[in-house]
C-alpha cells in the first residue's frame, strides 16, 4: 500500500511538473486582466452594489478559467504520453495502470488548487479594495445622520464583502474542477486524440450546465411519464450536473450556505469523481497499448 501511495505521488508530481512547464499558469495572467478591468469598469456603470458586481465577476472568471484549464490540461496527458512513447517506460517500471492513473489524476489537481489559490488571493484583495471604497463612501454619505444608521450601513458593507459562503463558493468550484478532470480523463481512457477529447468535454460542459433546467422544466411544467423520468435519470447519472456547484447567484443575493447543503454538493462531487475514476482506470486497464 505505502509503495503504491509512493510511485502514485511520484506520477502526480511528475504531472504537475510536466503542466507547469508548459506555461498553463499563462491563464491566470488573463484572469487578472480580465478580473480587474472589468470588475472596475463594471463596478461604475452598473446599478447594483460595487462589492456585488465585484464578487459576481470574481467568482464567474474563476469557475470559467478553471473549468477550462481543468479540461485542457487533462485532455492532452494521456495522448502526449502515448505519442511521446512515455507511458511505455512508465508502465514498463513497476507501476500499475490503475496508479498511472490516479498519479495523473492527484497531479492535475494539484495544478488546480494552485491555480485556485493564486486566483483567490487575487479575488479576495480586488473585493478587499472595493470594500475600502465601499466603507469610505458609506462613511461620507452618512456623516450627517445618527451612528446607529451608520453603523447598521457599515455592517452591511462588510457582510457584502469577504466571507464565509464566498470561501465555501471557492471550494465548490474547486470539487466541480475536480468533476470535469476526472471525466475528462475517463473520456481520455478510450481516445485517440486530445481534440475529441475537449470536442466531447466541451458538449458535456454545456449539458451538465443546462441539465437542471432542462429537468425542472420536464418534471414541472410538462406531466413527465415514467419513460421520460427514467430518462432524466439516466442523463442525470452519466452526465454531473454542473449548475448544482454554480453558487454566485445565491451568494450574491445574500442567501447563506448551509452545512447540510455544502456536505451535499461535496457528497455529489465525490460520487462522480470516484465513479469516473474508476470508469477510467477499467478502461485503460482493458485498452491495449
Amino acid at each position: 500500500m505505502s509503495a503504491s501511495l509512493v510511485r502514485i505521488g511520484a506520477i502526480a508530481r511528475t504531472t504537475f511538473t510536466e503542466l507547469a512547464r508548459l506555461r498553463v499558469f499563462y491563464v491566470l495572467v488573463l484572469f487578472a486582466l480580465v478580473l480587474i478591468i472589468s470588475s472596475s469598469f463594471l463596478a461604475r456603470i452598473s446599478f447594483q452594489q460595487e462589492l456585488q458586481v465585484t464578487k459576481d465577476i470574481a467568482l464567474g472568471a474563476i469557475n470559467f478559467f478553471l473549468s477550462m484549464l481543468a479540461i485542457v490540461a487533462t485532455a492532452q496527458l494521456l495522448p502526449r504520453d502515448l505519442e511521446d512513447r512515455v507511458v511505455y517506460s512508465v508502465l514498463a517500471k513497476p507501476v500499475r495502470r490503475f496508479e498511472y492513473m490516479l498519479g495523473k489524476f492527484f497531479g492535475v489537481l494539484g495544478l488546480l488548487a494552485i491555480s485556485l489559490v493564486a486566483m483567490s488571493i487575487l479575488c479576495l484583495a480586488v473585493i478587499h479594495l472595493r470594500e475600502g471604497s465601499a466603507v469610505r463612501e458609506t462613511m461620507q454619505q452618512l456623516a450627517q445622520s445618527p451612528s446607529d444608521e451608520l453603523d447598521r450601513a457599515l455592517v452591511a458593507v462588510h457582510q457584502a464583502g469577504a466571507n464565509r459562503d464566498l470561501v465555501l463558493a471557492l471550494l465548490l468550484t474547486l470539487t466541480k474542477a475536480a468533476v470535469l478532470v476526472s471525466l475528462t480523463l475517463c473520456i481520455s481512457s478510450f481516445a485517440t486524440s486530445n481534440i475529441f477529447t475537449i470536442s466531447a468535454m466541451a458538449m458535456v460542459y454545456l449539458v451538465g450546465h443546462l441539465e437542471s433546467v432542462a429537468r425542472d422544466y420536464w418534471l414541472h411544467q410538462r406531466a413527465a411519464g415514467w419513460l421520460v423520468r427514467t430518462f432524466l435519470a439516466v442523463v442525470a447519472f452519466f452526465f454531473p450536473d454542473l449548475q448544482a456547484f454554480n453558487l454566485s447567484d445565491q451568494i450574491i443575493a445574500g442567501s447563506s450556505l448551509s452545512n447540510l447543503m455544502l456536505l451535499k454538493l461535496l457528497g455529489l462531487g465525490a460520487f462522480y469523481i470516484v465513479g469516473y475514476i474508476v470508469i477510467a482506470i477499467a478502461i485503460f486497464s482493458q485498452r491495449e497499448l
